[in-house]
């Protein structure tokens, strides 16, 4: 992927190839985080791009707290 400047404006053909390889690679198992790292775009950025390409967002990782008896 090319590395985008930040803060640029993103739209079109540009958008659609961006939004395809971010759903690919989180579909894949990368984190939102990670995606947003690598592409040198911000976390809501990527959130939305893999909102608007239809990528079914997993739920927030991390142990759960369980209540001991």
């Amino acid at each position: 992927m090319a590395e985008l400047k930040k803060g640029s404006r993103v739209t079109g053909d540009e958008r659609g190839k961006l939004a395809d390889d971010l759903k690919k690679r989180y579909e894949g198992g990368e984190s939102i985080r990670l995606l947003a790292e690598t592409s040198g775009r911000s976390y809501g950025f990527v959130h939305r791009i893999l909102t608007e390409s239809g990528a079914t967002l997993r739920g927030r990782g991390g142990a759960t707290r369980k209540k001991t008896s």
